[in-house]
């Protein structure tokens, strides 16, 4: 299998753990331990859009092979010194990266290692769509990204969406669509409007329709719940991914993950100017399920 060529595996992987084993054994091109990173660096900001109240911050672990970047979300502080987490990962193997004691570190490299070897827009071998996300303002240009990631859902019997992983752009762009949505996120807290924000899916009571995911799912270990679950219950699963922008794409197919909004490195909010976009969706999969 050449890095031109789509997945053949005769099913799509049913966990990340059964993606990485695929990676490990060179069913999806070079063995890991002949691919070497050539940098590391953390990315730390802040944003507060001018006329919203909230503030985020996040920190964002990346790897660099080649021309790409693999990126995956931090949910908590890296442990110990940061600078030493990084210098461990310069020059350092894939095969030795997805064995990291940093689960954001791990995530990264997966996502670098199959990004490499199936870059966007072809992500997975599989067609995507370029999307250019622009705005005169911070808030206007998350807007619009958030208009596009709302897009990818269905246009038809959605009436409440569980979102995971609150973005208050995401939200408002639901509200003005007349959808209602239901607010999940480790973190809680609250929405820009005061909702309250469940911690964990256990905690939720109300039946929805469809559910908007955010890929540090991947790094904090629910991603998989949630596969299985939408693929149960038949729920329509879109992703919007900063964090393994490269490998939810693995994850497209029936009853399984039906759309993604892929967003590599440098983020939307990194940059001032227009930030490129792979959109992703399962009927336009050209690979065996």
């Amino acid at each position: 299998m050449t890095a031109a060529e789509p997945l053949a595996l005769g099913r799509r992987p049913r966990s990340v753990a059964e993606l990485v084993a695929l990676v490990r054994s060179g069913a999806l091109g070079p063995a890991p331990e002949t691919v070497t990173v050539a940098s590391a660096f953390l990315t730390t900001y802040g944003t507060g859009h001018a006329g919203r109240a909230q503030r985020y911050h996040n920190e964002i672990f990346s790897v660099r092979i080649g021309s790409v970047v693999g990126s995956c979300g931090s949910e908590s502080d890296l442990p110990g010194e940061r600078s030493a987490v990084v210098s461990d990962c310069v020059g350092a193997t894939i095969a030795e990266l997805l064995d990291h004691a940093v689960p954001a570190v791990r995530i990264a490299a997966l996502d670098a290692y199959l990004m490499h070897l199936h870059p966007h827009p072809s992500a997975a071998g599989r067609p995507g769509r370029t999307v250019v996300v622009d705005g005169a303002s911070s808030l206007a240009k998350s807007r619009c990204r958030a208009a596009t990631v709302i897009d990818l859902l269905p246009t038809r019997g959605i009436r409440t969406v569980l979102v995971v992983g609150v973005v208050n752009s995401l939200l408002a762009e639901l509200r003005e669509r007349g959808m209602d949505y239901i607010p999940c996120d480790r973190a809680g807290g609250v929405t820009e409007w005061d909702e309250p924000v469940l911690r964990s899916t256990a905690e939720i009571t109300e039946p929805y329709d469809a559910m908007l995911v955010t890929g540090m799912t991947l790094v904090n270990g629910s991603f998989d719940h949630l596969l299985e679950h939408a693929g149960r219950h038949g729920l329509p699963l879109v992703m919007f991914a900063q964090s393994g922008s490269a490998v939810l794409p693995w994850f497209l197919g029936d009853d399984a993950v039906t759309a993604i909004s892929a967003e590599p490195y440098p983020f939307f909010s990194l940059d001032g100017g227009p930030s490129t976009h792979f959109h992703y969706h399962r009927s336009e999969s050209t690979c065996a399920q």
